[in-house]
């Protein structure tokens, strides 16, 4: 269970349920918006409010995200929400009947665990962190299992009361892809880059939000041989803006709209400048890349930000005018590059979905081992 439709909480639904079907091609896991079922018109309105908040007020949320206060004051509201949700959590169980329920957010895994506590049921539930900090409203006591994806959240959740027999380090579960290994010559080659050339990757999110257009105008005037490759998202006046720069740079500038090859652009890129969602933090340490943050959303993303900055895998930029002037910094000095991309991997969890799987289904209880670097296959 996840919530969000185009959400990293869905793309780590569907990559367990990978994971699983990878294993055991039998299985039958349903992936449901918890949310939207049960609460459908309340999630449109509260999705709507939270982007408003982001956008116009981020100090808003920076405030309310996991203030211990906001958490107790809202705790009758939740315990509401939770009990006004048994009868569509009853039919939602009684028509798959699971053997365990996952859940990658915290508001669903509190419904099926006080529906559980509630019932008394013998169901298993799982608790899967999708951000390097917990937040309190992940305590429920009825959650047999939490996967995090570093030992610092396992000891944060154990400071909270969780027992850390109940944790378990198997990282964000990411698609399957991200565990391959990509051929970083047929990639070049493909895109018409040179693989001996640093590349310079942008993200940009799929609705192409944020400062890209400053970002991209910043680093084309760098003087220094690189590449770039621009992810603009789905926002066609950006992406036109942008064309337009690349026509003007010096050095090779490729914009797309959407791609589905992120790993493989990821794979050729020395570093990437992007905002520390979670998804996006776990697919880049699994990739080893060393990460320029920007515009950080306050709460989730601000704390993946300190995580990522504290562990000597990222730089945050919050002046947008100073991101060329640090990307050249960096290029000029591929060791501290390494010596980031080494960081990165120290954390990479790429078989996460599997190690994931395997514990769902009783095979395994040990996660796999993390990527060996590659840090001198980069440039």
């Amino acid at each position: 269970m996840y919530i969000s439709k185009v959400s990293g909480h869905r793309q780590a639904t569907l990559a367990i349920r990978q994971g699983l079907r990878q294993l055991d091609p039998t299985v039958k896991a349903p992936a449901v918006n918890g949310f939207g079922y049960t609460y459908p018109l309340l999630e449109k309105i509260i999705n709507k409010a939270y982007l408003s908040v982001i956008k116009r007020t981020p100090a808003v949320w920076d405030y309310l995200y996991d203030n211990p206060d906001v958490v107790r004051r809202s705790k009758s509201i939740q315990n509401y929400l939770y009990k006004a949700s048994h009868t569509k959590i009853a039919k939602l169980l009684n028509r798959y009947k699971p053997d365990t329920v996952v859940c990658t957010q915290a508001f669903p895994c509190g419904m099926v665990a006080d529906y559980k506590r509630t019932h008394h049921l013998d169901l298993r539930l799982i608790g899967v962190l999708t951000d390097f900090t917990p937040h309190a409203y992940w305590i429920n006591a009825g959650v047999d299992m939490y996967i995090v994806p570093s030992e610092e959240v396992k000891d944060q959740l154990v400071a909270r009361g969780v027992l850390a027999e109940s944790v378990r380090v198997y990282g964000i579960p990411l698609r399957a892809r991200f565990a391959l290994a990509v051929d970083r010559l047929a990639v070049a080659a493909k895109l018409g880059l040179d693989p001996d050339i640093p590349t310079v990757l942008v993200m940009g999110g799929g609705q192409g939000l944020g400062p890209i257009k400053r970002i991209v105008k910043s680093l084309i005037m760098i003087d220094r041989h690189f590449q770039m490759v621009v992810l603009a998202g789905v926002n066609k006046k950006i992406v036109h803006k942008l064309r337009e720069y690349a026509q003007k740079a010096s050095n090779k500038v490729l914009i797309f709209e959407f791609v589905d090859n992120v790993e493989e652009l990821m794979e050729l890129a020395s570093l990437v400048i992007t905002k520390p969602g979670g998804m996006t933090t776990a697919e880049s340490l699994a990739k080893g890349l060393p990460m320029i943050i920007v515009n950080p959303i306050p709460g989730q993303e601000e704390r993946n930000a300190n995580f990522l900055t504290s562990h000597g895998i990222g730089i945050r930029v919050d002046d947008i005018k100073d991101i060329g002037a640090q990307v050249e910094t960096l290029l000029k000095s591929p060791e501290r590059l390494a010596t980031m991309r080494k960081a990165a991997y120290i954390y990479a969890k790429p078989q996460a979905s599997l190690d994931i799987a395997r514990m769902i289904l009783g095979s395994s209880q040990k996660p796999s081992l993390a990527r060996e670097s590659t840090a001198d296959n980069h440039v």
